[in-house]
């Protein structure tokens, strides 16, 4: 059993002007998009096995974090349309040097007041030994690429 300060999780919450539908649609049915609306960040997203906007889809992605390209393969876990969230496992990629385990949970809920929603990005992990960083600069970009959707969204509107 790995020891407990291995495992981490970090959230962050995203204000976005576009509603919660049609980010998780973006998110889910359309995520080879995302490179369109986050070019500088992520550079292409490739059926790797599935279908689009399927469980159990394998997708791999290819994007810059710390001022490096990277890439990642992921499975889509699950996914609750009524309740816009999907869970991204990672399978491979750049991620996997680093960490035993790597899991993205990510929701899109309407605000009270009916203008646009709050995106959650919830990442729990599990480092492979102590010298392992948190990875809080991939929760700020995940933030920044929930930002650049958003404006996608909105500019297509």
């Amino acid at each position: 059993m790995a020891s407990s300060d291995l495992c981490g999780k970090l959230e962050i919450d995203v204000e976005i002007k576009a509603t919660a539908q049609q980010f998780h649609d973006m998110v889910w049915n359309r995520p080879h998009h995302v490179s369109n609306a986050a070019e500088e960040k992520v550079h292409g997203c490739d059926l790797h096995e599935g279908e689009w906007g399927t469980v159990g889809s394998i997708i791999v992605w290819h994007y810059t974090h710390d001022g490096e390209r990277k890439w990642a393969k992921d499975l889509v876990e699950a996914v609750d349309e009524e309740n816009n969230s999907i869970t991204l496992r990672f399978l491979e990629g750049d991620l996997m040097k680093e960490y035993k385990s790597f899991v993205f949970h990510i929701q899109a809920t309407p605000k009270s007041n009916g203008q646009g929603a709050i995106v959650r990005w919830i990442m729990e992990y599990e480092r492979l030994h102590d010298a392992v960083a948190h990875p809080e600069t991939l929760l700020e970009l995940v933030a920044d690429v929930s930002k650049d959707i958003d404006a996608h969204i909105l500019s297509n509107n």
